[in-house]
């Protein structure tokens, strides 16, 4: 069976309706509700499965455009979505995550950025899998760590500061690891670890505001160190947006190594 980005559009739909069934039953329940994860995970594994379908028809990961990079993150963000509802019991986490996931899912059916089959042979590497996969992942969990953060601000009584510490010790692991995968592959394809374009930068800039936000969690019990660690988590967050697909569009992107779209 052939799998392409044509039937994606009735595979988001059945994604969103059954995640979305799953959250408003989370919302409904004011216990941990088993009924809400097994309608969420029935989308994660809908999801999961075109993943590995599309996989088989390209004959290639799935992970070498902005598209492909969109559907794994909205993919890593239901998962994630549904790891802090499990874990924390936030009723409306669920909710956000699937109207983020959702929001990546329209922008893939409206453009998709198809490209052929074939990978360059810089992304032909066994490091290519792990690294961009581990780095979507780690995005999610910032993803759901800074709509955490963004409840904290609005609703301060709310006490979401643990699950926030959780999923950025979680995050910081992933994203430190794709990083040193990185920078091994960057050796293997160009020979050196680390050559300083713009997505590498923005990439450092990223991991050191989260590692900021690292020391500054254990003091969030005072106002004013709290105010500052959820304004840092949001300066970081804006920065991984840059790093992932900003740097796209800067001059310097036409020479970048990471340009493998043309």
């Amino acid at each position: 069976m052939i799998v392409g980005w044509n039937i994606f559009p009735y595979v988001a739909l059945v994604v969103v309706l059954l995640s979305l069934l799953g959250a408003i039953v989370a919302l409904r329940s004011k216990e941990r509700s088993s009924r809400a994860m097994l309608l969420t995970g029935l989308g994660i594994a809908t999801m999961a499965l075109f993943i590995v379908g599309l996989w088989m028809t390209l004959d290639r990961p799935p992970l070498r455009t902005m598209g492909e990079t969109r559907l794994w993150y909205s993919f890593f963000l239901l998962l994630a979505g549904l790891f802090t509802y499990g874990r924390w019991r936030y009723r409306w986490i669920m909710l956000f995550a699937t109207v983020l996931a959702t929001v990546f899912m329209v922008i893939n059916i409206l453009k998709p950025e198809i490209y052929d089959q074939t990978l360059m042979p810089a992304l032909q590497s066994p490091w290519f899998v792990p690294h961009v996969s581990v780095y979507m992942f780690s995005y999610a969990l910032f993803g759901c760590a800074t709509l955490l953060t963004i409840v904290a601000m609005v609703r301060p009584k709310e006490d979401v500061e643990r699950a926030i510490e959780r999923l950025i010790y979680a995050g910081m692991a992933f994203l430190t690891f794709g990083m040193l995968t990185g920078a091994l592959w960057a050796k293997d394809a160009w020979g050196a670890y680390w050559s300083w374009d713009a997505k590498e930068a923005w990439a450092a800039v990223t991991w050191s505001l989260y590692l900021v936000a690292m020391h500054l969690a254990p003091s969030v019990m005072r106002h004013r160190s709290r105010t500052l660690y959820h304004i840092t988590l949001i300066l970081a967050f804006l920065a991984l947006q840059m790093c992932w697909y900003g740097v796209n569009y800067l001059p310097s992107a036409q020479t970048s190594i990471h340009t493998y779209n043309q």
